[in-house]
């Protein structure tokens, strides 16, 4: 062999080397970016509880049944909507009653027995028992439950429990790694880990919660089990998954563990929850109704209603108000609003930024305490009728005993719309009762005539009704 050819496979074998040596050490530094989350597991699993529940349910109910037996959503179902089937001749006879058995998870937060986990997870169960991780059964009694943020507090009789350690959920970051321990399913104790997807997240029905979303892989059974970060501090209570066959489809929802705290000591305290009220009927800013209230964009929560009785009320403000921020912090949508107030200790005040008549102002309202009142409703009736040939629909006064029925003084009734008018085009509907017009009060047709004429063209002003016992806004945009 030529030195010429010896030096050439020299040259290779080197090359070679160098580009083995760099994969590996690529390798090896990938590896070290990803998580090792077996000490987290092996730290934190004796604080992770697996929980079952009995409760009596109608044997005509299906599996996926909720309270009262109303059918679940397709998706947004929360973990124990999907009740594990009874085998056959469990229970009790046809059209009777029958024990229904659950499976969830929890965690403890102190050492004499107090345990965390979602509100749904014991939601009418006639007995619960929780199962530690050295294997012992407890018998647990529900210290108290809060519907609205979906936390329960249970209590156990036993000492010198291991408790896991409580993180702060304001700290994370969307792109964290976070991993959950729960019983999904039954399998006690499994992990399973991924990354925070976003935060604040606010789901249908559930506007008092800004829940974390992760893709950590959450099946029924995992629901109340402790969410953790990588120093394995609890961050979050797994609540909700979307999914539209009943497991997991990658999008998790978690309670921020500062929400479930704060909830738990006041369960813990006072075996209810006070949260702070306004008293008003809020409803989205669009970009038409956006633009009618002389705002940038959508933005803001409007007051489509008062209680007359409210803080809010009390306080001057009125049904049209864009309220942007509160103590300073801002409103972005309508959603945000009862979860800002919500969090407000009844009897403090709140300073309210708003928009009213295209103008900016502050108002302070002293916060009420929530009560426990049910909506009225409404409906609407006529005689006789005006036609508004600009809008495209008849209205007709609204007669005293229809006043008194409504609960209303003042409005005019819609008795009909064209497909083609601008009312319909703004949503406006038979049956709906135009109470104001471009922040103008409206008694009679022939003032919603004048009103109307006066309105310039091609411009969005807000229109209020009343409908189905509640108020809301519309955009109404003339001569499309």
């Amino acid at each position: 062999m030529s030195n010429k050819t010896r030096y050439l496979a020299y040259g290779l074998v080197m090359l070679l080397s160098v580009l083995v040596g760099h994969s590996a050490m690529a390798q090896e530094t990938s590896n070290q970016r990803l998580p090792d989350f077996t000490l987290l597991v092996e730290s934190a699993a004796p604080g992770v509880v697996n929980i079952s529940s009995t409760r009596m349910v109608s044997s005509r109910g299906t599996q996926f049944q909720g309270p009262g037996g109303q059918e679940m959503p397709e998706f947004f179902r929360r973990f124990f909507g999907d009740q594990f089937p009874m085998p056959p001749g469990g229970g009790g006879g046809g059209g009777g009653s029958q024990e229904r058995h659950s499976l969830g998870s929890g965690f403890i937060i102190s050492e004499d027995g107090y345990v965390l986990t979602n509100a749904h997870v014991v939601e009418g169960a006639e007995e619960i028992v929780v199962r530690l991780n050295d294997r012992r059964e407890l018998q647990a009694e529900l210290v108290g439950a809060d519907a609205k943020t979906d936390v329960a507090v249970l209590k156990v009789d036993a000492s010198d429990l291991p408790t896991l350690n409580i993180g702060n959920s304001e700290d994370l970051r969307v792109g964290e790694w976070v991993a959950a321990i729960g019983s999904p399913f039954g399998f006690d104790h499994s992990v399973t880990a991924g990354i925070v997807s976003a935060i604040n997240r606010t789901l249908p029905s559930d506007a008092y919660v800004p829940f974390i979303q992760t893709d950590v892989a959450i099946n029924p059974g995992n629901s109340g089990g402790p969410l953790f970060n990588l120093e394995g501090e609890v961050v979050g209570i797994n609540s909700q998954i979307f999914t539209r066959s009943g497991g997991f489809m990658g999008v998790s929802f978690a309670i921020p563990i500062s929400v479930a705290m704060d909830i738990a000591e006041q369960l813990r305290e006072d075996g209810r929850v006070s949260r702070g009220w306004l008293g008003v009927v809020i409803q989205p800013v669009s970009r038409d109704l956006a633009e009618s209230f002389g705002l940038d964009g959508p933005q803001g929560a409007l007051i489509a209603d008062l209680d007359p009785e409210g803080p809010a009320a009390s306080s001057g403000l009125e049904a049209g108000d864009v309220i942007l921020e509160v103590n300073g912090e801002e409103v972005d949508r309508s959603s945000t609003l009862p979860r800002l107030i919500g969090r407000v200790s009844p009897g403090s005040e709140v300073e309210l930024t708003l928009m009213r008549d295209g103008e900016r102002l502050s108002e302070t309202v002293q916060v009420g305490d929530w009560p426990d009142a049910a909506q009225g409703q409404g409906g609407a009736s006529s005689d006789e009728s005006g036609n508004q040939e600009r809008l495209g629909l008849s209205v007709s006064e609204l007669s005293p005993s229809e006043q008194q029925r409504l609960e209303i003084d003042s409005g005019v009734l819609v008795r009909g719309v064209r497909p083609d008018g601008a009312a319909a085009a703004a949503g406006i509907r038979p049956g709906d009762v135009i109470v104001s017009v471009d922040h103008q009060r409206i008694d009679t047709p022939q003032q919603l005539v004048d009103i109307v004429e006066g309105l310039g063209e091609d411009r969005a002003v807000p229109v209020r009704l009343y409908r189905e016992g509640r108020s809301l806004f519309v955009a109404l945009r003339l001569n499309q």
